[in-house]
């Protein structure tokens, strides 16, 4: 049985394990618990009453947080010609339109967040799956990382700007970090909001009795805080 450092357990005994908390009250929490030295993720769990092995259950989408994350998102683009133009137009780090650069990062380069890619650039970034895919950093149409030139600005600025993906695992559970520990409540709440309403606008044709089972949030190394399910699935946002 895994053991809990001091400051762990001093931040558990704030936490009522039979309480499911309404989200503002749940996400000030998640801020009160904070164990690390460092300005923690928040973080959103979600059990879903899905079957991951059902092709007509899955989930996976995007969402653009309004507060964003709390951090600097690095961009790498995968782009030739007018397409590296349209990148570095729209704020793009890093513009990979080489063999160059495929070979470098085959070699393990990954000093970046997220990473975007022009149709006709998809069979040489198809190359990478085996360094992108275990990192999430794999362009994907259906997460619309996969985009033609002239939408390559728009894209860049929502992933800068704090734009998430989603996606169910195997244990049918979605993960999403929505900000820091040093934003205000309201800030949380309202990414918070975005996030689940993106998941509600997702449910997939084939979900059957509950859809969201169970909500957790935590931040990074802290304890986890049940988040009631009512509230959560009828919040009002903030103005």
């Amino acid at each position: 049985m895994a053991r809990h450092g001091k400051k762990f357990n001093e931040a558990q005994k704030k936490v009522d394990s039979l309480t499911a908390y309404l989200p503002k009250d749940a996400l000030a929490l998640a801020k009160e618990t904070c164990v690390t030295k460092f300005d923690s993720t928040i973080e959103v769990h979600m059990r879903m009453g899905l079957d991951p092995r059902q092709a007509d259950q899955q989930v996976r989408d995007v969402v653009v947080l309004p507060n964003g994350l709390g951090k600097t998102v690095r961009v790498l683009v995968f782009a030739q010609g007018e397409g590296a133009a349209k990148a570095l137009e729209g704020g793009a780090d890093i513009v990979a339109d080489s063999d160059e650069w495929i070979q470098k990062i085959q070699q393990g380069f990954t000093d970046f967040d997220v990473a975007i890619a022009t149709p006709d650039m998809m069979a040489k970034a198809g190359r990478l799956g085996r360094v992108l895919g275990p990192r999430g950093l794999m362009p994907n149409p259906k997460a619309g990382t996969v985009c033609p030139a002239e939408d390559l600005p728009r894209v860049i600025k929502e992933a800068k700007a704090g734009r998430v993906e989603f996606r169910l695992d195997k244990s049918a559970n979605l993960h999403v970090p929505i900000g820091k520990a040093s934003f205000e409540v309201e800030k949380l709440y309202q990414n918070f909001y975005a996030f689940v309403e993106a998941v509600r606008k997702a449910k997939p044709s084939g979900a059957k009795g509950t859809y969201i089972k169970r909500i957790t949030v935590t931040s990074t190394m802290g304890p986890g805080i049940k988040v009631d399910l009512n509230s959560a699935q009828n919040m009002e946002p903030l103005a």
